[in-house]
């Protein structure tokens, strides 16, 4: 039975009453010009602080083909742990950041409409949503605090009337115009230039009128009309309609532009006499209520021509125009997110230059390092979330390697597998080729990632699997049940209209298809010599002895002391796994050198399994040596003596304990691999 008492010490132990009290401050405008000079950047503006708000969670620097790049630990989602993280998408991303930096230093960008675009399921939205979601949680901090103001009016009773500024206004707006410059020159004496305040524009129209009333009733005395204001704290939130709007397209006929800039409430015409009055129309149309925040567009290219034009305005000029009124400033990002189709409409639009025109567009592409693609699937289907159904291992990556092949052009190089330009944007080692071929293959297609198989669909797919009569049964699913879910969905996907794609995605199946085999053979051998530390050391054996050759040095012997020439035997027999013919041993071995040469100049220690040639020569090696000690084929004939179902036992709790399998895939590998070599495809074995 749950205890009620710890369940109220559970409340109360996440409650925190002096942060409630800070989110909750109320002061007069003399207060609020006190926290100023403490702290003038309580009044940046929207791009300022969206672009404090994702350097607030840090930065960490790294290299990518001889590139500086820098990774936002904010896209990393760390205030939902993980939950909206962005995997591989560095580069857009620093695009996007560099495009608030800009923005935040007044050059320009701060007029512009921020345009995501990129096929459907790339991140787009979920960009957004961090965004939002950031600056929510970046209001509650005291580095984050932004400040509003509400009026104390005198009530018709002889009591005092509270009414909140429609549009969360910045208090500072207040000062008169023609003393604000000073006021800021003032503040700004103590910021770095790319800190500077700005605060332009008038407040809304309520206010506006409010404090002319107020100041002909006080026969212009500013500081009486400032005794009527009470500041207070500004909490950002999308769910109570606070410095964040979205806006999203519907039918034409349901749909007008006083969804973005408010409506005339007519019950207070009555009231006011007048449809004009400000006191009788509600600001709360979407580009009223994101005022000092950020305005998303959802599918913004869907909207009715008429929505655009009222954009054009609010990103270049900062002002809408509510009916009835005259123009009225904002300060707030607009972001819109869009795909291809939508997107070449536009350009052949010549009716809509002047959107375009101002409009920033960020290409949002599908990742095509599979590392990256891997752990967008690896964050919904882990043993977390997935606690009934065991996940052999490679399902996920299979799937990965499927979705990022459909997104990668054909090799224009000769001799170059698609398998293998996937394997060279993903880091790994292939011969003949660096890291400015690597760039040159994707200079090359310039588009890759901006077609192929959506995440979206592959989730759906291992959702599939998951929830299959055999994965109930079994309660496990395997690479091959997920790629037969995958290709069974093709016949009948939505987004993909030609035979011709589906044909070569199933092609594609199929290659994925290959490269599991040669994995599972790998994983099996691995299994039957089960021993890292030997691989190790017969790399280091290696290694030696083809420095000694290629420097035309000798070796030292261990256990003899004496020096003796390179052992030729021992480096033939393990470039005999992976053909590497006499005539191109020296090549090899002087290409290993080179590569541990390049590593040791970038300061990096050479590992041998990042050279995929040698890390597969060495474990066929130490299998070869001891494959004696059992015959796969005999799993497959159901002869097995008790001897060799031991040793077949000993192998299967390998795979179990080193490679994450259990006992039903563990079995299902075996047998399989099994039936590889009873084919004859032994070449790994005989």
């Amino acid at each position: 039975m749950v205890n009620k008492e710890r369940i109220l010490s559970l409340v109360d132990k996440n409650l925190d009453a002096q942060s409630f009290r800070d989110e909750h401050w109320e002061g007069t405008f003399w207060d609020y010009l006190d926290i100023v000079s403490r702290n003038p950047r309580v009044a940046r503006n929207a791009f300022q602080r969206i672009f404090d708000m994702i350097l607030h969670f840090g930065t960490e620097h790294y290299s990518h083909m001889k590139q500086d790049m820098l990774r936002y630990k904010f896209f990393s989602d760390p205030i939902g742990h993980g939950e909206d993280a962005i995997f591989g998408l560095e580069r857009p991303l620093m695009t996007l950041v560099d495009f608030f930096k800009s923005a935040a230093h007044g050059y320009g960008t701060d007029r512009r409409v921020l345009l995501l675009h990129g096929p459907v399921g790339s991140s787009k939205s979920t960009i957004c949503r961090l965004i939002k979601k950031g600056l929510e949680y970046y209001s509650r901090l005291e580095e984050g605090a932004l400040y509003t103001f509400s009026w104390r009016l005198p009530g018709e009773k002889g009591d005092h009337e509270i009414i909140f500024c429609p549009m969360h206004e910045e208090p500072l707006k207040l000062i008169p115009k023609s003393a604000r410059r000073d006021v800021l020159k003032e503040i700004n004496q103590q910021l770095p230039p790319e800190q500077q305040i700005y605060i332009e524009g008038d407040p809304d129209p309520f206010c506006r009128r409010t404090y002319e009333e107020l100041l002909v009733r006080y026969d212009g005395n500013w500081r009486k009309v400032m005794d009527h204001i009470v500041v207070r704290r500004l909490i950002v939130s999308e769910k109570d309609r606070r410095g964040i709007g979205t806006f999203q397209p519907k039918d034409e006929k349901n749909q007008d532009s006083t969804e973005l800039t408010g409506d005339i409430n007519y019950r207070k015409i009555a009231e006011y006499g007048s449809d004009s009055d400000p006191r009788a129309f509600n600001f709360d149309g979407e580009l009223n209520i994101a005022n000092r925040g950020i305005v998303e567009f959802i599918e913004v290219l869907k909207l009715d021509v008429a929505f655009l034009y009222d954009l054009l305005g609010a990103s270049q000029e900062h002002v809408i125009k509510p009916k009835k009124f005259a123009q009225t400033d904002i300060d707030e990002v607009i972001i819109g997110h869009t795909n291809e189709p939508e997107y070449k409409k536009l350009q052949n639009n010549e009716l809509m230059e002047a959107f375009r025109d101002r409009t920033i567009k960020i290409d949002v592409p599908y990742n095509i390092r599979l590392s990256d693609e891997i752990k967008i699937y690896e964050k919904d289907f882990n043993k977390e979330h997935i606690k009934d159904i065991h996940i052999a291992p490679h399902t996920i990556e299979m799937t990965a390697m499927w979705g990022v092949l459909t997104r990668l052009d054909e090799p224009k190089k000769a001799g170059l597998t698609l398998m293998q330009k996937l394997k060279l944007y993903d880091g790994k080692s292939i011969p003949g080729f660096t890291e400015d071929s690597v760039k040159e293959l994707m200079s090359e297609s310039p588009r890759e990632g901006m077609q192929g198989i959506s995440p979206r669909y592959i989730q759906d797919k291992i959702s599939n699997a998951l929830v299959s009569q055999q994965a109930q049964a079994d309660k496990c699913i395997n690479p091959f049940m997920a790629l037969n879910e995958l290709e069974g969905g093709l016949s009948h996907h939505s987004l993909i209209a030609d035979e011709e794609t589906k044909k070569r995605f199933r092609e594609l199946l199929a290659v994925v298809r290959e490269e599991y085999d040669d994995i599972l053979k790998g994983e099996v051998q691995r299994a039957i010599s089960a021993d890292e530390e030997a691989v190790k050391r017969l790399a280091a054996n290696y290694i030696e002895n083809v420095r000694a050759y290629t420097q035309r040095e000798k070796v030292r012997n261990k256990y003899t002391g004496k020096d003796e020439e390179p052992d030729e035997r021992m480096m033939r027999s393990i470039e005999d796994k992976i053909d590497i013919p006499e005539s191109r041993k020296d090549d090899f071995r002087q290409e290993i050198m080179n590569y541990i040469g390049a590593l040791a100049l970038d300061g990096k220690k050479f590992e041998y399994h990042t050279n995929a040639r040698l890390h597969k020569a060495l474990e066929l090696k130490l299998f070869e040596d001891q494959r004696d000690t059992i015959k796969l084929k005999n799993v497959v004939s159901g002869v097995v003596d008790d001897e060799t179902q031991a040793k077949i036992d000993v192998v299967k709790q390998r795979l179990i304990k080193y490679f994450g399998y259990n006992e039903t895939s563990a079995a299902d590998v075996l047998n399989y691999v099994a039936s590889i070599f009873a084919r004859g495809d032994s070449k790994s074995e005989d």
